[in-house]
């Protein structure tokens, strides 16, 4: 097919139209399923507008129909313009309906916020949805933020019988290169060095305090996920707090990522100088301890309040960042004043993407700067 042949095929599947002459048979498939959503009559501006049936039984075929047609980029599209035009969330806690679901972020926040809704005979099937995303984001996130972590952390601690897996192979090279033997072309080491693994008691110590209400359901579910990870390394201890105008720690939680997302309260009010406060109360060794906000930072409680307990965790020589977000989506809406003011106390205040945030770990964990590697990264950065 020649490309403007393609063009024009692909601008009569999004525009719609009465006439079916033009289009093959695979095509009038592709037109059915689109035109139940978007329907076949048109805007102002010539694009499909209408919309899906309220049918349970058509909804679930129609979702089972674009997953078989549709890679699933697009099907998470179009899930979510379902979702948003026929407010069927209702619909979503119906096993047929879950059956047909591609997971995806945005699909799971809805869920978990209807949670309390979710009827027995559905509860095992809104699991495996729940399930099936996180081994996604697990099999995505995990093994890059374990690489980025652990080259940060026991680096300070040296000792020359390390186990294979602590050996420091830039170092140890370095210092045996006066063994260099040339006949076998190598390095011959008499002296390895190794990171050391610290005592318990000091520990890195990480702090997820985040903002469960509805305006940041991806950033929670990516936190929930990352906290996770962080917890599985030994080197790190790590806490998960969840807050709206109440207060809930979901730490002993994270060995089961899918226990700590049906935890989340999705919604209500905002109150981030209580939650901070808890988590302030927490931190045993302030000195070892990155603590990170995630919060649009639009406070229904004491800003006044909120302010001087960061300046005193600050002050205590806690390693403090504020995300406005931690999501795909880019630049997000956020309390410009407060987030200036956090700024102001040397805070660090911007927004990142989950594959940027193993790296924003390791920098912080590492005591880098962590303003001058979200300006280098061109995330959206807060400054004073």
């Amino acid at each position: 097919m020649s490309t403007e042949s393609e063009q024009k095929r692909r601008w009569r599947l999004l525009l719609g139209g009465k006439n079916k002459d033009e289009l093959s048979s695979q095509d009038m498939m592709l037109d059915g399923i689109l035109a139940a959503l978007y329907g076949d009559k048109h805007n102002q501006e010539g694009a499909r507008t209408g919309y899906l049936g309220r049918s349970a039984p058509k909804v679930s075929k129609w979702l089972g129909d674009i997953r078989q047609r549709f890679p699933a980029s697009v099907v998470k599209v179009m899930q979510k313009d379902a979702f948003e035009r026929l407010d069927l969330h209702t619909m979503l806690l119906q096993p047929e309906m879950l059956e047909q679901i591609e997971p995806d972020v945005h699909m799971v926040a809805n869920l978990i916020s209807l949670q309390h809704l979710v009827p027995t005979e559905s509860k095992e099937t809104a699991r495996m949805v729940v399930q099936k995303l996180v081994d996604e984001l697990m099999r995505r996130l995990k093994a890059q933020t374990e690489s980025a972590l652990r080259g940060s952390l026991n680096k300070a601690v040296r000792k020359n019988r390390p186990l294979a897996n602590d050996i420091d192979w830039g170092r140890t090279i370095l210092a045996n290169l006066k063994h260099y033997q040339p006949e076998l072309n190598t390095v011959i080491p008499e002296r390895l060095i190794g990171y050391g693994r610290k005592k318990p008691s000091n520990l890195k110590q990480v702090m997820l305090c985040v903002d469960q209400s509805g305006s940041m359901a991806e950033s929670v579910i990516y936190a929930s996920i990352f906290a996770a990870v962080m917890a599985s390394i030994p080197a790190l201890q790590t806490q998960l707090v969840v807050f709206d105008t109440e207060v809930v720690d979901l730490t002993e939680q994270l060995a089961d990522p899918v226990d700590v997302l049906f935890g989340i309260q999705l919604g209500g009010g905002t109150d981030i100088n209580k939650a901070v406060g808890y988590c302030q109360q927490r931190i045993t060794q302030p000195r070892d301890t990155t603590m990170v906000l995630i919060t649009d930072l639009y406070e229904g409680g004491n800003q006044q309040s909120l302010l001087r307990r960061i300046r005193e965790l600050k002050d205590s020589g806690v390693n403090v960042v504020t995300l406005l977000a931690l999501n795909d989506d880019g630049a997000p809406f956020y309390d410009n004043r407060l987030a200036a003011q956090f700024a102001a106390l040397s805070v660090p205040t911007f927004a990142c993407t989950p594959d940027q945030f193993p790296e924003l770990m390791a920098i912080a964990l590492n005591e880098g700067d962590v303003e001058q590697w979200a300006a280098k990264h061109e995330v959206v950065l807060e400054q004073a």
